[in-house]
């Protein structure tokens, strides 16, 4: 920035500069014209100051049109512009240069040759000639006038001395003087006696008197005017003797001197310039010329300075124009003047300022929208319930994980989810069958023109089945067309199920209540018939007798064992949470079945596995009511055990596992058979009360199974294992390994069925 200062400094000290020497040498052409000697003299010095003027200006000119030909080669924004205006101006500017340039010569040649014309110094001469020959004949009168006065004192010297005044009267003279020998004065006459001494002749006058000759000429007086001085000789009477000076002085008018001197001096004057008439042609032509070059070059850089002036607000608003086209709003051009283009500038600083504010507030907007939006994202990702937003053209605009958990439980990462984004909700749900369902149900209500509505759709996939309580709103748009539509549903396939568990729990507590009470009087009532009657009856009526009655009571026993099956499963327990040995706890179930297929024909085969790193104190050991899971391990190898009944090769595989998930660890217990499995009818209600395949099953085992998985905040799955001979049953049950983690694991409990559906049920 101080070098551009310097540079702008220096540029103008040059122009200055510049110009003042070009003023300095019209300065002196026009000092100079009127006196030749001048000129002459001072005619170097004025060449050389005009071409160091002339050669000041012309480098910068020169260095302005380097530097505009190389910011249009360049392609510097406004140089093609600068480069028009420097060409107009500069021809507007010179074109009426050179023709006053050319007038003027013309006028000058012309008006100084009318100045010396034949005809004005012929008349001049005729003047002068006529004022000389007017004193002439009055030069002729006063030198005759004095021959007269010398004849009479020739005559009569005596009589003529006295008479000396006399004389100068009648002849006209001031003063009239008769010299002797040696200039000496003899006698004298004036018109004012009390004035100076008579005027001496001078030795040249002397001189020519004495060699017979009369003296007539016309001096200057002290006034300024002029006097006729006339000297003759005077003859003595006596031989011998010299001849004496008779001198007069005769006046001349003062109009009449003024006139001859006034002609004199023009003619004078007329002779001088005569003889400077090329020269001063030459003169004027120089110094129109010094001022054409200065005029010229002083427009041309004036032009360039204009230009430059003009176009440079014009570059700055240019670059100001793109710096806000490229988005940066913080420019501000600076306001250098208070015109036209200084309310443009202000104007556009202006706009700047108010773009600037406007993105301003835009961002704090986005940035509110942008908080609302990932504060929306949060918050439906945290939701349990399904949000998908559609376009009018049923594309997705947006879609939560819950949504993408219910209706395609493969996806969990949430770049899956990214690539649905703009994808058609039919293209997403390819491949998904309960994606495809939701879709189409979705699709039908929006084609037939239901932009809200609600619905509970059942959706099955193979043998399972889901339950989605969706509803539908639209997103009000422009001109009452809608901008797009929102589907929100909740799987309350978990809701319905816990709805059907209390009602069976509600059934079970009343079977409990109004069965258990009369089973126990029905079977006293027996035994009392039996034991009256039978002493006293015939041994067949007896034997009828007693199986009746056996009958009535093995009835009442099963009867009996149904209600307390009912009062487990209805029944709230109190846990007993204490750490335990898991896989200890699995041995000891398991040496029970293992005792009991020893002493049956056609042994099963009981395998168990187990998982070295559970169990160990203090650090894998399992956090749950030891009864419980005793009574869960019970009846799922109880289960698997008649699900084997009358197989050969029958077999029995109990694994327990340590895995660990973000939630915490988790103890695993796998229960398989290679059994005939579970039919597709019913695999999706294997945990629901009296569901069962077994004749004599009573169908609450494996739905007091689930009931003691949920209350240890675990899941459990039922599937069958195509890897067994003969498909096979298994069940996993997954439990928490820290009664700590169950809160988490309580909100997500999975229940796998079917052919590996997953449903996810969402916990408060």
């Amino acid at each position: 920035m101080a070098t551009q200062t310097v540079k702008r400094n220096a540029m103008a000290a040059l122009v200055v500069i510049g110009i003042a020497l070009w003023i300095a040498a019209a300065f002196l052409m026009v000092q100079s014209v009127q006196n030749s000697a001048r000129f002459s003299a001072l005619h170097g010095w004025i060449l050389l100051i005009n071409a160091a003027g002339s050669l000041t200006l012309l480098v910068l000119i020169v260095v302005r049109l380097l530097r505009l030909m190389r910011a249009w080669r360049a392609r510097v924004i406004g140089s093609r512009l600068e480069a028009r205006m420097v060409w107009m101006f500069g021809v507007l500017a010179i074109t009426p240069i050179l023709l006053l340039f050319y007038f003027s010569i013309e006028f000058i040649n012309r008006g100084i040759d009318s100045w010396f014309n034949v005809e004005v110094r012929q008349g001049l001469n005729d003047a002068l000639t006529l004022s000389r020959a007017a004193l002439d004949l009055r030069m002729r009168e006063n030198l005759d006038s004095t021959q007269s006065v010398a004849r009479e004192l020739e005559a009569d010297e005596q009589a003529s001395l006295t008479s000396l005044g006399e004389l100068r009267r009648r002849s006209g003279a001031i003063e009239l003087t008769l010299f002797g020998v040696n200039s000496r004065i003899l006698a004298t006459s004036a018109e004012k006696p009390e004035g100076d001494l008579p005027l001496r002749p001078t030795e040249e006058i002397v001189w020519q008197v004495r060699q017979g000759h009369s003296y007539v000429n016309l001096d200057p007086t002290t006034g300024g005017g002029y006097s006729i001085r006339v000297a003759v000789a005077v003859q003595p009477q006596r031989t011998g003797m010299p001849p004496r000076l008779l001198q007069a002085i005769f006046p001349v008018e003062t109009r009449i001197s003024a006139l001859a001197d006034n002609v004199e001096s023009s003619y004078q004057q007329y002779a001088a310039k005569a003889r400077l008439r090329e020269p001063l042609k030459t003169s004027f032509k120089l110094t129109l010329t010094l001022v054409l070059l200065m005029a010229t070059f002083t427009a041309l850089y004036g032009a360039f300075w204009v230009a430059r002036r003009l176009v440079q607000p014009i570059q700055v608003l240019v670059r100001g124009t793109r710096a806000v086209a490229e988005g940066d709003f913080d420019t501000r051009l600076p306001l250098t003047s208070h015109d036209e283009l200084g309310m443009l500038v202000h104007s556009f600083n202006d706009m700047t300022k108010r773009l600037a504010r406007a993105r301003e507030d835009t961002r704090h907007s986005q940035q509110a929208v942008e908080a609302e939006r990932a504060n929306l994202e949060v918050i439906l990702a945290r939701l349990s319930t399904g949000v998908i937003s559609l376009e009018p053209d049923l594309r997705i605009r947006t879609m939560n994980q819950a949504a993408a958990s219910i209706l395609r439980g493969d996806l969990d990462r949430s770049d899956d989810l990214d690539r649905m984004i703009g994808q058609p909700l039919t293209a997403v749900a390819s491949g998904a069958p309960i994606f495809e369902q939701f879709a189409e149900a979705s699709r039908a209500h929006l084609d037939r023109g239901e932009a809200e509505w609600r619905e509970q759709m059942e959706l099955r996939s193979g043998t399972s089945r889901r339950s989605l309580m969706c509803a539908c709103t639209v997103l009000p748009g422009e001109a009452e067309r809608p901008s797009g539509y929102v589907l929100v549903f909740d799987d309350i396939t978990a809701l319905l199920q816990a709805q059907r568990d209390a009602a069976w729990g509600e059934v079970a507590r009343r079977l409990a209540h109004e069965i258990k009470n009369p089973l126990t009087p029905i079977r006293l009532s027996a035994e009392r018939l039996r034991h009256k009657l039978l002493s006293g009856m015939n041994p067949a009526d007896a034997l009828i007798l007693e199986r009746g009655t056996h009958t009535i009571v093995q009835q009442v026993e099963a009867m009996k064992d149904m209600v307390n099956a009912f009062s487990e499963y209805a029944r709230t327990p109190k846990m007993d949470i204490a750490a335990f040995d898991l896989n200890q706890l699995v041995t000891e179930v398991t040496d029970l079945y293992r005792a009991q297929d020893a002493q049956r024909p056609g042994r099963r085969r009981l395998q168990v596995t187990l998982d070295p790193e559970l169990g160990v104190a203090g650090l894998s050991e399992l956090e749950a009511d030891r009864g419980r899971i005793r009574q869960l391990l019970h009846n799922l190898i109880a289960n698997a055990c008649e699900a084997l009944e009358g197989h050969v090769d029958a077999q029995v595989s109990v694994a327990t596992h340590l895995t660990s998930r973000s939630t915490g660890a988790f103890a695993e217990i796998v229960v398989e058979d290679n059994g005939p499995g579970f039919s597709t009818d019913v695999l999706g209600r294997m945990f629901d009360p009296y569901v069962t395949t077994k004749p004599k099953g009573t169908g609450l085992g494996l739905a007091i199974v689930k009931k003691i998985v949920e209350e240890h905040g675990g899941r459990i799955e039922a599937q069958n294992n195509p890897s067994a001979t003969g498909s096979g049953a298994r069940i996993h049950v997954e439990l928490p390994l820290l009664a700590a983690n169950r809160g988490a694991a309580n909100r997500t409990e999975t229940a796998r069925v079917g052919a590996g559906v997953e449903v996810r049920r969402e916990r408060a």
